[in-house]
């Protein structure tokens, strides 16, 4: 009885997310993130309607600094680019240095920073979307994965 409620309960909370189009996060085996780890996700896209584009980031309270740069690629089925940006979020609070973000694991933190609102995509078709670290360092420490999430944009 008690594995059938838990399915149940995992079936809702799935069709409740009925927006997204893709969702996939890259985790970095080692707890860092090296400067030639080069993340990429490719996604589909059906129709012209718009979009919503995000990283979702999860960092251990080991991250040395308050924030992160990221720099994204966007490129289409050609591999020609369409939008390349750096992004920068703060994952640490600047004055009292507490996390940001959820928290489900202990000191293990989750964000998730928009990248494009309601973007729309000229043609139906299969794109790639790539990240990369933008900070003074080789090695990144306490970035544990990166995952992009498309959602449909609901007006």
């Amino acid at each position: 009885m008690r594995i059938i409620s838990l399915l149940a309960i995992l079936i809702l909370l799935n069709c409740c997310d009925n927006s997204r189009v893709f969702e996939k996060n890259y985790d970095f085996p080692e707890r860092h993130w090296l400067i030639l780890d080069k993340p990429t996700f490719d996604f589909t896209v059906n129709n012209g309607q718009p979009y919503n584009l995000y990283c979702n980031l999860r960092n251990s309270v080991d991250y040395p600094y308050s924030r992160v740069f990221i720099t994204y690629i966007l490129k289409d089925s050609t591999g020609s680019e369409l939008k390349k940006e750096m992004i920068q979020s703060f994952l640490f609070d600047e004055k009292t240095g507490k996390p940001l973000g959820s928290s489900g694991l202990g000191d293990i933190y989750d964000q998730q920073l928009l990248l494009l609102k309601e973007y729309t995509f000229k043609e139906p078709g299969t794109y790639t979307l790539q990240f990369e670290q933008f900070m003074r360092t080789d090695t990144l420490q306490g970035v544990l994965a990166i995952g992009l999430r498309v959602e449909a944009a609901t007006k």
